[in-house]
């Protein structure tokens, strides 16, 4: 088992990781009912996304020798409807300034962004638009 999710009332649930009891809170989107004090789960799964590319450039980066302390992802989670879902995720990745990036190193990192688990397991009519904001040589 991975996770333990209690319904909590008012369209909110709490997520426990049973390994660490790190925990998650969640509310349903103000778009839907909810009052959107918190991620959503459809906020989570873009967040996912974004944990995920970073996570995996990160292991990827360290085989190859190379510094991505410090990179971000900006994540833009648009739904659509009938049926309600996610039809776009945007990630909008940014590098640190602190060192320049070989060519080979941005394939490296783009590849990997392109290629990790979550980017892999969404539905194929989910869009995944990745830009990749690399410091200035």
């Amino acid at each position: 088992m991975t996770s333990k999710v209690t319904y909590t009332g008012d369209l909110r649930t709490l997520a426990t990781h049973l390994r660490s009891g790190s925990e998650i809170e969640t509310d349903a989107p103000v778009d839907n009912q909810g009052k959107g004090e918190r991620f959503s789960p459809t906020d989570l799964v873009a967040t996912a996304l974004a944990s995920c590319i970073l996570t995996t450039i990160g292991i990827g980066s360290a085989t190859h020798n190379i510094n991505i302390d410090g990179a971000e992802c900006m994540i833009e989670k648009v739904m659509a409807a009938n049926p309600r879902r996610i039809s776009e995720i945007k990630a909008d990745l940014s590098f640190p300034k602190s060192q320049p990036f070989t060519a080979r190193e941005k394939q490296i990192i783009e590849h990997t962004a392109r290629t990790c688990p979550v980017t892999q397991s969404l539905h194929p009519d989910c869009l995944i638009t990745l830009s990749f904001n690399w410091p200035a040589e």
